[in-house]
């Protein structure tokens, strides 16, 4: 058995297959309103990317044993074998944190990320001394629906952080500079932070094969992402040369093998108590695809147009990696 292979079998091994007026309140409260003087001076790329560190492993994939109901300890654990939240997060940063929130669903259903997984990241941003964190998504469904029945609203509110929603206003044309994605609007926040960690959940997606942390920077756009589809690998490539993540941490925890993106029936989601943590947004993606759904990049073509743009690589067993089962 190669690297690869092993890598594979790894991740295919873990889990079993699983079988509102006051709370619109409560989340208008806690979220920010747009403003007048957001930036209107804007630079095409965003590269939140931190150096790299031969010392230390690329990629991270952590399984639950004895920790498997804790989703929070086994983000906790990812992030610590990559060098911990200080690699990444430095006192007075302003973070955003992009989650998969476009659905609504609840979180057995895995249409959405784990809130305890964003949770957890927001408190280890907290810890690292981070000046403000952000946690927002451009939702599919209606927006405080997603948020609050995803719980991933409170979860992040309770660590302290804001919600920002996608109000129009808060929208700002961007010239993203890709091959065929020109002038888009972009939600503010992710146009004004230091550091920005992708946080998605993986998914089946019916046109794509998988919706994992690439396809997850949909989330950042405004408009009729519709369109997209018609050249969907090139936007992805486009949009992952756009947004460089400082960190991408994939929910595995539950996996929606099947019906996506949207889901909603739990025979299709499978328990995985898994965590994927990597500092190369291409690879990562690459590894669960291919472990949990058998695709490569011949299949998967946006995985090779990125890394023909030197954003990361297909070949994920190339890669530093270190593996937790415990």
């Amino acid at each position: 058995m190669n690297r690869r292979e092993a890598l594979v079998r790894l991740l295919r091994l873990g889990g079993l297959t699983a079988a509102a007026g006051g709370l619109g309140v409560w989340l208008s409260g806690r979220s920010r309103h747009p403003v007048e003087e957001a930036a209107t001076v804007i630079n095409a790329s965003r590269n939140h990317a931190v150096t790299a560190d031969p010392k230390l492993p690329e990629m991270v994939v952590v399984q639950g044993l004895a920790h498997g109901d804790d989703p929070r300890w086994l983000t906790r654990r990812a992030i610590e074998e990559l060098g911990g939240i200080r690699r990444f997060i430095s006192r007075g940063d302003v973070v955003v944190i992009k989650p998969n929130i476009g659905w609504d669903r609840t979180p057995e259903q895995a249409g959405n990320t784990n809130p305890e997984v964003v949770g957890e990241l927001v408190r280890l941003c907290q810890d690292a001394g981070a000046k403000k964190i952000v946690v927002a998504d451009v939702s599919c469904n209606d927006p405080r629906r997603c948020f609050l029945r995803s719980g991933i609203a409170a979860a992040a509110a309770a660590e302290g952080a804001e919600i920002v929603l996608p109000d129009e206003r808060r929208f700002h044309e961007v010239d993203l500079r890709g091959d065929v994605l020109h002038t888009w609007p972009v939600l503010d926040a992710f146009l004004n932070a230091d550091k920005v960690i992708n946080v998605p959940v993986a998914k089946h997606h019916g046109l794509t094969g998988v919706t994992l942390g690439m396809k997850n920077w949909y989330g950042i756009l405004g408009g009729p992402r519709h369109r997209l589809h018609q050249h969907i690998h090139e936007s992805l490539a486009d949009l992952a040369a756009f947004m460089r993540p400082t960190l991408t941490v994939i929910d595995g925890y539950r996996v929606l093998l099947r019906n996506g993106p949207t889901g909603g029936n739990l025979e299709d989601v499978a328990l995985k108590k898994t965590i994927l943590a990597s500092t190369d947004p291409v690879a990562i993606d690459a590894y669960a695809a291919r472990a949990w759904w058998n695709l490569d990049e011949s299949q998967l073509r946006y995985l090779t147009l990125a890394s023909q743009r030197g954003l990361g690589t297909w070949q994920f067993e190339k890669l530093r990696t270190r593996t937790v089962t415990e």
